[in-house]
């Protein structure tokens, strides 16, 4: 597999992630990074989530990538910046943080490859397009994502 196929496949992992959550949030493109046998891409997410939310944001987004065949390698539960840690049969990771100020961050990183060169993603992104510069806090709220009742 070359480091633009793995980028691709990364891309896929993180458009099934994204399409899975219920009700759908917006989101951008982050940074796409090249190592020199890997590539990591990355996605912001738009929609405010709100600290009685995160939980509940995280939670399904774990039982997506579970559902997946995806091995949980780690998490990190603090109520400031809580994060999940997945590795796919293909040993490409996934990771999933969000931040104090309620933006989540999306991150598929590669497996050593062959070196090639890589493109920009592909994916039309839910919202503003923020690629190739800085992502502001997110500024989208959901009736549900973004709301101070308790998840359920």
């Amino acid at each position: 597999m070359t480091m633009q196929e793995a980028a691709e496949h990364a891309d896929r992992l993180l458009d099934g992630t994204l399409a899975a959550i219920e009700p759908g949030v917006h989101w951008t493109h982050g940074e796409t990074t090249v190592g020199t046998c890997d590539v990591s891409r990355r996605r912001a997410v738009m929609t405010v989530i709100s600290p009685e939310r995160r939980e509940e944001f995280l939670g399904a987004v774990e039982r997506y990538w579970t559902a997946q065949g995806y091995r949980k390698v780690g998490v990190n539960r603090s109520a400031k910046s809580p994060a999940t840690y997945f590795e796919t049969p293909d040993r490409f990771r996934v990771r999933l943080l969000v931040g104090g100020n309620g933006q989540a961050f999306f991150e598929a990183a590669t497996p050593c490859v062959t070196k090639s060169s890589v493109s920009p993603p592909t994916a039309k992104t839910v919202g503003l397009d923020y690629a190739g510069g800085p992502i502001p806090d997110p500024d989208v709220t959901s009736g549900f994502w973004s709301s101070a009742a308790p998840g359920t």
